[in-house]
């Protein structure tokens, strides 16, 4: 990393995930509405319907399409017209999410170095509320969600936000998200430093990293 002024994170896979999975929060709420759905089998719904939507709306109703279509061929009863918006709730708190280990002592460390820190997340407006219950929002400058921008990552446009909003040049920031395509590469075209995080390789790949820890 050269001459870094500043670090971006992505949230969801970088900073926090679901916990244990978003199968078992989708699984415990449908059966408190009479859905017997097996975790697994809801996970893996719900990665196949997220793969096919493509270019996914981050709202509210672009959350209820992707878990209608999660639990299609489950309920008689749509989710949207049940207990999805029980789920849209649950999912803006803390309780179906992990703080990953590496990022509270990452964060505390980089933040002694007087590095300064901020998100740029593909979301919506339930992200700052949900930082803000975990205690992370703090920590931040910055907290640019895509659904508020109107861009989303890889859209050079949210990076330039961001750069913008720090008042930096894309050059003195570096990025790091899970996602290969939407930080990864979408920061390098907005100019900015990038590492992409994949917390399941056993051996680094490019400007990859295994850990947050790896940015000290």
């Amino acid at each position: 990393m050269e001459d870094v002024a500043a670090i971006t994170f992505d949230v969801g896979g970088t900073l926090i995930e679901p916990w244990p999975s978003v199968g078992h929060a989708y699984a415990e709420v449908a059966a408190r509405h009479g859905v017997d759905a097996a975790p697994e089998e809801i996970t893996q719904r719900f990665v196949e319907a997220w793969r096919r939507r493509g270019d996914f709306e981050y709202t509210k109703a672009g959350w209820a399409a992707l878990v209608d279509e999660t639990f299609a061929g489950l309920t008689t009863t749509l989710p949207s017209q049940s207990f999805f918006d029980e789920l849209y709730y649950d999912f803006g708190t803390p309780k179906p999410w992990r703080i990953f280990d590496d990022v509270l002592p990452t964060i505390a460390a980089l933040r002694e170095r007087g590095t300064r820190l901020a998100v740029i997340s593909n979301w919506d407006d339930r992200l700052c509320p949900l930082l803000e219950s975990l205690e992370l929002a703090s920590a931040f400058e910055v907290i640019l969600v895509s659904a508020e921008v109107g861009h989303a990552k890889p859209a050079p446009e949210i990076f330039q936000a961001a750069a913008e909003a720090l008042q930096l040049p894309p050059a003195q920031i570096l990025h790091v998200g899970d996602s290969e395509n939407e930080d990864h590469h979408g920061a390098q075209v907005a100019g900015f430093q990038s590492r992409w995080l994949c917390r399941d390789s056993a051996e680094p790949i490019g400007h990859s990293i295994p850990s947050l820890s790896d940015l000290l």
